[in-house]
Formats: C-alpha cells, structure tokens, sequence
C-alpha cells in the first residue's frame, strides 16, 4: 500500500488525497448489477376485504382470479399481474408499510379491445351486481369514455376500496402503433 505522500494517491486534478475507499466507490459506479434490465410483473393492491376486490375486478375484467391463499390472490393478464394482498400480509414486509383504500396516487390501467363498448357493459354490470350480490360492487364512475391528448379513449372508475382504474382504447394512429392494434 502506498503511503499518505505517494503521488498514486493524489488526484491529478485537485492535489485532494483520496481515502482509501475511492477504488470500492469505482467498483460500485462502474460495476453493472444486472444483465436484464427491471421488468415490472405485478402492481399490488392491500386490502381488508380480498374477496369483495377479487370479485369486482374479476366482474370488470372478464379474467378470474387466482387464489393463492385466503389472503391473496392473482388476477394475472399477458401484460403483469394484479395482486390483491391482505392487511395482514402487510406485516410480513413491514408493519404500517401499507393502508389499505388510501392510494391516491396510482391509476390501475387495463387495455381494452373498445373503451365505449365496455362503459356500456359495466354500467349494466354495475346495477346488476347491486341487485344480485349481499356485496356491493356498484361502480364509481370518475368520466365517461375521453379521447386524451396522448391518443387513448379513456374511461376513469374506481374500485370498491377507491383506487383508480383506466380501461382504455388507442384511437389515433400512433397510439394504435404503440399497443400494436
């Protein structure tokens, strides 16, 4: 090891002498972690009622839930994962990490084949859920079906614990490219 004078330890830019931890600084900057890239495969939401949001999204999207255990289920599509987890899974992360119905932030988007065409069927959905379940699954509609400035018709609702859910359908050319319709 070179001692305190040695120029291998000097900067020739600023004269500063370096630590000794600049070589592990150097190794973690210019090391890569990962040979893929992240790849998001599920979007969890926490709730204190897994079967009544099993059952509403199950009903809006035409796909049915896997029960992996009485606490969580998988609503799984090609694109990820919507995982719904109960309030007691949170303490197996960390206790309080998550609340459940306060995501004021998140917007759960699902593309759809036609955006009008599903408005229709779930408002119908919705006032038949309400008559023919103990559970309430009426739909809280936040619009009607809009074409937005990026190129999707969307339609805003929420789910029974108040998260905001975007069924959409490109419309413009370039849209229709990006999803490839």
């Amino acid at each position: 090891m070179p001692w305190v004078g040695s120029p291998e330890k000097y900067r020739a830019d600023t004269g500063r002498i370096l630590s000794s931890i600049r070589p592990s600084v150097e190794v973690m900057t210019n090391h890569t972690t990962a040979s893929r890239p992240a790849n998001l495969v599920s979007i969890r939401i926490i709730s204190d009622d897994v079967a009544r949001l099993a059952e509403f999204y199950e009903q809006v999207t035409g796909t049915a839930v896997t029960w992996l255990t009485p606490d969580f289920v998988e609503l799984a599509t090609p694109a990820g994962t919507l995982a719904i987890g109960s309030t007691r899974t949170v303490a197996l992360f960390s206790p309080g990490s998550a609340r459940a119905a306060d995501n004021h932030t998140a917007i759960i988007e699902f593309l759809v084949d036609d955006v009008d065409a599903e408005y229709d069927r779930i408002k119908k959905l919705s006032v038949d859920l309400s008559v023919d379940l103990s559970v309430d699954l009426s739909v809280d509609f936040v619009n009607e079906p809009t074409t937005m400035p990026w190129g999707n018709r969307s339609l805003l609702f929420r789910d029974p614990d108040g998260n905001l859910v975007n069924f959409f359908t490109p419309v413009t050319p370039e849209a229709k490219a990006k999803f490839g319709r």
